[in-house]
C-alpha cells in the first residue's frame, strides 16, 4: 500500500501557498535556463503529498516510502504513467529555502533542470511539531 491523498494530512493554506511558491520558482530557474515551465499536474501532487505525509508522520527521511515504495510506485499509484524524478527534503522554512537547497545539491538540480520533465508535483507536509517535509515528483 502506499500513501495516498486519503492517508495525506488535509491540506493546510501555509502548505498550498508553500507548493505554489516552490513550483513557481523550480518554473523561474527552469525557463531561466532554456527548458519549458513544468504544468502541476494533480496526480502527481498526490502522490507527492502523500508521500511527505508519511514522512512527516513517521519523522523518516527517505525516497522509500510506505511498505518500501519508490516514486515511481507512488507515482503509478496515484495513476500517473510516466514518472521521472524526484526531489525530497525537510526542514526548511521557506519556499526560496528548499529550492535553493535543492539548486546547489547537484542531483536535485539535475531533475529541476531536466528538460524532458513535462509536469511536477509538489507536496509541501508539517509533522506534529510543525517541521515541514517536502516532496517534488516530475514527470514525462
Amino acid at each position: 500500500m502506499t500513501a495516498g491523498s486519503a492517508q495525506a494530512a488535509p491540506v493546510k493554506a501555509s502548505e498550498t501557498t508553500l507548493q505554489t511558491e516552490i513550483n513557481r520558482l523550480i518554473n523561474v530557474e527552469r525557463t531561466s535556463r532554456g527548458c519549458a515551465a513544468l504544468k502541476t499536474d494533480a496526480k502527481l501532487t498526490v502522490a507527492a503529498r502523500g508521500h511527505s505525509a508519511w514522512m512527516a508522520q513517521t519523522g523518516t527521511f527517505s525516497h522509500t516510502g510506505r511498505s518500501n515504495s519508490n516514486f515511481v510506485a507512488r507515482s503509478k499509484a496515484a495513476g500517473y504513467a510516466t514518472p521521472s524524478a524526484e526531489n525530497i527534503a525537510w526542514g526548511y522554512r521557506t519556499a526560496k529555502q528548499v529550492v535553493d537547497g535543492w539548486m546547489k545539491s547537484p542531483g536535485h538540480r539535475t531533475n529541476i533542470l531536466n528538460c524532458k520533465s513535462k509536469t511536477v508535483g509538489v507536496g509541501a507536509v508539517f509533522s506534529a511539531n510543525g517541521t515541514p517535509y517536502y516532496t517534488q515528483d516530475f514527470g514525462y
